[in-house]
């Protein structure tokens, strides 16, 4: 890391640690300036695959739920965070971070990636679609067709991705509540990929294949004050139905919990505040801290009744902002596979 990417990652983390708990979302502290989340705004793709740099803060971040050829499953994720540093949307004021890992049957592997906006090293581009940080790629002629790669010191993968539905909008039209303040962001999901590919570990290079889930997000607005972190879970039922599910953890106790429920049909449905509940039931110890590894998730409107289960209970991302983040297994009513994702533990 040259000395002005370290400088500039020293400053996100600076700005990142006064909401630590907040998660992601908490690296934009101050909305003066930035464009804001609205409502009335409706989605242009392919335009909006790109970045969006009035905004504070935008993500593209995908999870797989991978099998080798014998059946052990794998986990991979891939993100790739954008932070304003000013108001002005120029490329010198951002600030590109980005995290990949791969959960095995042999352990947790991860890898962290920083890049100044004018350098070069990082960038998005909607049409033919790029997100790239120095070697690590999400490319395609659009973002239904892509190939995923990247690679740490003790891994490597390299997938085709390659989608058979459509975008789904989270929110009301992609407008994300996250509070009962009303703080918002710009949410769209892919959910619907099918993979194949390698991963490459010191051990063997592994043929996998499976599913992903892509999260595309951009806003201006840090959690509230209160908010403490999140816990998220995509999942891909065996019926053909997906859900995605998160609740903002309050310091009272208290959660706000939204979510979308996807039909075998493919349309999709915004989940309001309180039809989805998520409870943890069962701990583990992780890097020193007591993390949530098994999920109780209802939706009586779906008759879902099931329990969310780490694969691998070790998945930590010991990165500089540090998050629990691995597969799971589903049980209960809908069976299935999924991830998840825990901050501010």
């Amino acid at each position: 890391m040259n000395v002005s990417v370290f400088r500039l990652a020293a400053l996100i983390f600076l700005c990142a640690s006064n909401a630590l708990a907040q998660g992601f979302a908490g690296l934009g502290q101050t909305t003066d300036g930035f464009a804001l989340p609205s409502p009335d705004t409706r989605f242009a793709f392919p335009a909006d695959h790109g970045a969006h740099n009035e905004f504070r803060i935008e993500w593209w971040y995908v999870t797989a739920n991978l099998e080798d050829e014998a059946g052990n499953p794998y986990g991979i994720q891939w993100t790739l965070f954008r932070n304003a540093l000013e108001p002005h949307g120029a490329e010198s004021d951002q600030a590109w971070m980005a995290h990949a890992a791969v959960s095995t049957p042999n352990g947790h592997r991860f890898a962290e990636r920083f890049a100044r906006g004018d350098s070069g090293q990082a960038g998005v581009s909607a049409e033919p679609f790029e997100a790239f940080i120095d070697e690590w790629q999400m490319i395609g002629p659009n973002l239904n067709d892509i190939r995923l790669t990247a690679q740490g010191s003790d891994f490597h993968y390299d997938l085709k991705l390659d989608a058979d539905g459509p975008f789904i909008l989270q929110g009301e039209q992609g407008f994300s509540v996250k509070s009962e303040a009303g703080q918002a962001s710009h949410y769209y999901s892919q959910p619907f990929y099918q993979v194949s590919g390698t991963i490459t570990l010191p051990e063997r290079v592994v043929e996998v294949s499976g599913r992903a889930w892509l999260d595309r997000e951009w806003s201006s607005q840090p959690l509230t004050e209160t908010q403490t972190g999140w816990d998220w879970v995509s999942l891909h039922f065996e019926s053909g139905a997906k859900l995605m599910g998160y609740r903002l953890r309050d310091a009272d106790g208290s959660a706000y919990t939204v979510g979308t429920w996807i039909g075998e049909d493919q349309t999709s449905r915004a989940l309001q505040p309180g039809d989805l509940t998520m409870t943890a039931s069962a701990w583990s110890t992780v890097e020193g801290r007591e993390v949530p590894t098994t999920w109780d998730i209802a939706f009586p409107e779906q008759e879902l009744q099931i329990s969310v289960s780490a694969i691998y209970p070790d998945s930590w991302m010991g990165t500089l902002v540090s998050y629990w983040e691995g597969p799971v297994r589903v049980n209960g009513s809908h069976p299935g596979i999924g991830y998840l994702e825990m901050s501010g533990y």
